[in-house]
């Protein structure tokens, strides 16, 4: 099958969209919730904005009555251990606990959002953004030992390699997006960073740990009406070193400093890091590009124009930015 084959498959595969499930999701929450919704809003999957008569709310699914649980509990702690710069669970007044097709619906507050959506592109921002990061580990390291027997403890190098092969296994379908030489250079980078990283474990098991984010992007800092920024969406908490959260938020906002060691370098909270080996060996994984392309493969997304331009770009667009980077760390190991 070519590559042209493959992505008319695709969009005939998504000609359907999920209106037949909002609508049936719809009609049981009308059917739960004593005061009348007047409105509904898909955010993204299994996460809906509901507002009704006098409320509004944010209901999120989750797989299992137990998770829900976990993050009703986990937010909860948070605020009482002083971190109030997120959301709250909200009990809405319903007939029975939202429970629908085999999804169990957690109710937090709506936080109205400022004006100006948060993103990476400003300073102030991605200062404010590592400030609150700084915050909630400082915050989760004081009760992190209550978690250990409910949160699984991070294991990034293995996390990584299975990203890796995941997306080196769809190598026929890739040929058609990415050059072979970028490609080779690309699985290159990682197999370099994943033996360094191996190399020296020891630091990415280093104590103390603290209840680890696992998701700073930017759509997880939400600023409200009144200015302040808050960090939300918890699904992925791990127990683990604060350094693999940090490492992830240097991967996040790098392609806004144009790939720049020395910009990198200024942030305080990053900087300290640069003396591990280990930390610099796991700058050089590509983990967006990685993340993206399995992405954009599993949920057959690239036939998109534009969800393949923003990753193409992520890869090509920015490839020679990339290797002068990852260059300058190789070469402080030679």
């Amino acid at each position: 099958m070519g590559c042209l084959d493959i992505s008319m498959k695709a969009m005939t595969n998504n000609i359907y969209g999920d209106d037949p499930y909002l609508n049936r999701l719809l009609s049981y929450f009308q059917s739960q919730f004593y005061e009348k919704i007047i409105r509904m809003v898909p955010i993204r999957n299994h996460v809906f904005l509901v507002k009704t008569e006098k409320h509004t709310y944010i209901l999120k699914g989750y797989q299992s009555y137990s998770r829900l649980r976990l993050q009703e509990a986990f937010t909860e702690t948070l605020r009482k251990e002083g971190f109030s710069k997120t959301y709250m669970f909200v009990s809405p007044e319903v007939k029975e606990p939202l429970f629908f097709e085999g999804t169990y619906f957690g109710c937090t507050k709506y936080i109205v959002p400022h004006k100006k959506e948060f993103t990476f592109h400003t300073e102030q921002n991605r200062q404010e953004g590592l400030g609150l990061l700084e915050q909630f580990h400082q915050v989760t390291a004081s009760f992190e030992t209550r978690y250990r027997t409910l949160l699984a403890k991070s294991d990034l190098i293995e996390k990584w390699s299975k990203r890796m092969h995941a997306f080196s296994s769809k190598s026929p379908l890739l040929s058609c997006f990415i050059n072979k030489p970028y490609f080779s250079e690309i699985m290159s980078w990682a197999n370099w960073s994943l033996d360094g990283m191996k190399k020296n474990r020891q630091f990415f098991q280093n104590e103390p740990y603290v209840i680890l984010h696992g998701d700073v992007a930017h759509h997880n800092f939400l600023r409200d009406s009144a200015g302040n920024l808050n960090l939300i969406d918890f699904d992925l908490i791990t127990i683990g070193n604060r350094a693999l959260d940090i490492l992830q938020y240097a991967n996040r906002i790098l392609p806004f400093l144009n790939w720049s060691y020395d910009q990198l370098t200024g942030y305080k909270q990053i900087q300290q890091f640069f003396q591990e080996d280990g930390f610099l060996y796991a700058l050089v994984y590509p983990a967006d590009i990685f993340r993206e392309w399995n992405r954009l493969i599993r949920e057959k997304l690239y036939p998109d124009k534009d969800k393949l331009k923003q990753v193409m770009d992520l890869t090509i667009g920015q490839f020679y930015e990339r290797k002068n980077f990852i260059d300058q760390i190789i070469r402080a190991f030679l």
